[in-house]
């Protein structure tokens, strides 16, 4: 349960440098559909063509910018692991080449994954057959956390809300294989619940369960985890800090759940507590408590068993992966065709030893110079967003200053680790996938929980560097940018500084704007879940965050369901994000080029480019399930709103397009959405 996941125009504090650019294109402008009016569809004149001319791979659920560059990354990863595993023999014996080497051959060897059948799970449902009272189940559940296959409920590591300087351990709820609580209890998804049990039957099936009693057994786990669903709080509401930390001593924890005892927990996974921990959700913990008590011991014993199979599926035979598929990513998502067995290794090696294998993709993808020069796009960048909070007309000098306070300790992390993980304990074998898969899930864990009770190390990472993506975390205050999103088209090392500016500039802007959300904004410089607003700068941002929720819920993502809207309170964070980045973004660039000629590239202005690699980089296309599962589960707004969202709330586009008031894409008035 991992760390939550979760500076704009005082150019005169930091000197503000241009990229060394070149005007050379590296935008097509023949994927611009000219017969749409950028004024009324900005998405579909910068990326109608383009989507109508990349259809979705038969393997994927969607397809896009993003996509074509993790494909690139994937792509650049399996060659790193072919050659690890070609020379793990002969590499130095404990290195992290040979056991990447290992992992991924290992992976491969499918065969004797075929041989193996489902024998290595044997041992485990042996054991959960012999749960007979609440005792022994919660004696199965601190077991399960140890070895890091956690059931129920998830456990980890986390800054401490009050004291984000400490790491503590945090329990959450959990337990659900559907992907949010609504699937549970909404008429609409009844043929996917059906589909689910039937999903689950198959699995018992397959580990020796006769037909008939597969099918009671997996009506069992329905009914366990739909009364879990039932205690569990929405998307939305687990978005409030306040219901991702409720502090608690091990004997109030005790109190609102009799049977578990949390000492002995504790005790079961060598995890010294301290004062105490976060119960970060405990009406759901009151409930799995009664559970404990009222829920009959073979009924537990299906739900463990279930989720048992289907957590080792993607390490057993083809017939389970295959199995697995077929419900998640077929039925569920609309996925026609699972991706080939060298994509599905690969993911799961990132599972296993994702840092190691970033420690070798950074050797060959990302030299330092381009960690430097994208350096100089994020002090420009955090230079706009500063200059925005000072002259900000809706906010008093005395939350101001708190929040120059906060920004002056952003700490920005880019493209890879100072310090990489020691892998030293880890014991990976040469043909073994299972094992080796086990192996690393009890390690990681270990590692995990050894956070607990040490000082929060804000140096280290919660993404791998050829991860294509960026985030902020609100609890140690940075922004982090993996290398594999250094890359076009969201930077040039030596591109034209509009192009830059509306890709990862924007991104950048993005991240830092976390800081400053809905969320990132109850926590201070420190990371501390603390209030620095007052009540009437406090209710000026509501206001203009309800509007903002306004637009996107307008927002009909999926044609052939028009009844469906972008939930707006979900993706608040996210929407606050793009829209204050890409301002930080935009006036960067002014600063970067002030007193420079517009190149004028392919005939399009500065400004221009930049609103159309914003545009760029959310090009792309989706399944209508997976359009589906997103939009009720997924915080982020689906990409062609975030194509025109934020643009549309901005007097530069409009002037940039020569668009005018009344025009789609020229909110004005008391419509127009400002922030930072």
């Amino acid at each position: 349960m991992k760390r939550i996941r979760p500076t704009l125009l005082a150019l005169a504090l930091l000197p503000s440098l241009a990229l060394a650019q070149s005007t050379a294109s590296v935008y097509d402008v023949n994927d611009l559909d000219r017969s749409v009016s950028a004024c009324q569809d900005f998405n579909a004149f910068a990326n109608g063509k383009w989507v109508k001319a990349n259809p979705i791979p038969s393997d994927k659920t969607r397809w896009g910018a993003f996509d074509a560059l993790r494909e690139q990354s994937l792509n650049a990863q399996h060659d790193i692991l072919n050659k690890a595993a070609g020379g793990a023999d002969q590499a130095k014996a404990g290195s992290v080449e040979q056991k990447i080497g290992w992992l991924y051959r290992s992976g491969m060897d499918s065969a004797a994954i075929e041989r193996a059948g489902y024998t290595p799970i044997k041992p485990e449902l042996a054991a959960i057959v012999k749960l007979k009272t609440p005792a022994d189940i919660a004696a199965w559940l601190g077991k399960a956390t140890e070895r890091g296959a956690g059931q129920v409920f998830r456990f980890g590591s986390g800054a401490d809300f009050k004291d984000a300087s400490n790491q503590i351990a945090f329990a959450g709820q959990g337990g659900l294989g559907l992907p949010t609580p609504d699937y549970y209890t909404k008429d609409e998804y009844a043929s996917l619940r059906t589909a689910y049990r039937d999903h689950l039957a198959k699995l018992f099936t397959m580990t020796g369960t006769k037909a008939a009693d597969a099918t009671k057994r997996a009506d069992n786990v329905l009914a366990f985890e739909t009364r879990l669903a039932k205690a569990s709080l929405s998307r939305v509401e687990l978005r409030d800090p306040k219901n991702q930390y409720h502090f608690v001593t091990l004997a109030e924890a005790n109190q609102i759940t009799p049977h578990f005892k949390w000492d002995a927990f504790f005790k079961a996974i060598n995890v010294k507590p301290g004062k105490g921990f976060s119960l970060s959700q405990p009406k759901f913990f009151a409930e799995f408590d009664k559970m404990l008590a009222d829920v009959p011991a073979a009924e537990w014993r299906d739900y463990l068993a279930a989720h048992v199979i289907d957590g080792a599926s993607s390490s057993l035979t083809e017939a389970f992966q295959n199995e697995r598929f077929d419900f998640y990513g077929k039925t569920l998502n609309g996925q026609p065709e699972q991706e080939v067995r060298w994509k599905r290794v690969v993911g799961s090696v990132n599972g296993a030893m994702g840092e190691g294998l970033g420690q070798l993709y950074v050797k060959d993808y990302f030299p330092p110079d381009a960690k430097a020069r994208a350096q100089v796009l994020v002090d420009n960048v955090r230079n706009a967003l500063k200059s925005r909070i000072e002259h900000l007309d809706w906010m008093s000098d005395t939350t101001k200053a708190k929040a120059i306070a906060k920004w002056s300790t952003f700490l920005p992390k880019i493209g890879y680790p100072d310090h990489w993980r020691n892998w030293d304990d880890l014991k990976i074998q040469p043909n073994d996938f299972f094992a080796n898969m086990r192996a690393a899930r009890a390690f990681n864990q270990r590692w995990e929980l050894d956070h607990i009770g040490q000082k929060t190390d804000r140096l280290e990472w919660g993404m791998t560097p050829q991860t294509v993506n960026a985030y902020y975390n609100p609890t140690d205050n940075t922004i982090n940018f993996p290398a594999a999103i250094l890359q076009p088209p969201f930077f040039y090392a030596n591109g034209d500084d509009a192009i830059n500016y509306g890709g990862i500039g924007a991104v950048i802007g993005h991240e830092a704007g976390h800081g400053f959300d809905d969320q990132g904004s109850q926590f201070d410089g420190a990371g501390n879940n603390a209030n620095w607003w007052t009540a009437e700068d406090r209710k000026r941002f509501d206001e203009r965050t309800a509007l903002l929720g306004a637009q996107f819920d307008a927002y009909a993502p999926i044609p052939s369901m028009p009844d469906k809207h972008v939930n707006g309170k979900l993706t608040m964070g996210e929407n606050i994000g793009d829209l204050g980045g890409l301002n930080f973004a935009y006036d960067a660039l002014q600063a970067a080029t002030a007193g420079k000629p517009d190149p004028m590239i392919d005939g399009l202005t500065r400004d221009q480019r930049f609103f159309l690699n914003w545009a760029r980089v959310w090009r792309g296309n989706i399944r209508d399930k997976a359009a589906l599962v997103l939009l009720n589960s997924d915080p982020h707004a689906p990409a062609q709103f975030r194509a025109i969202a934020a643009p549309s709330n901005m007097p530069a586009f409009a002037k940039a397009f020569q668009c005018k008031d009344g025009d789609a894409m020229v909110r004005s008035g008391d419509k127009r959405v400002q922030i930072w």
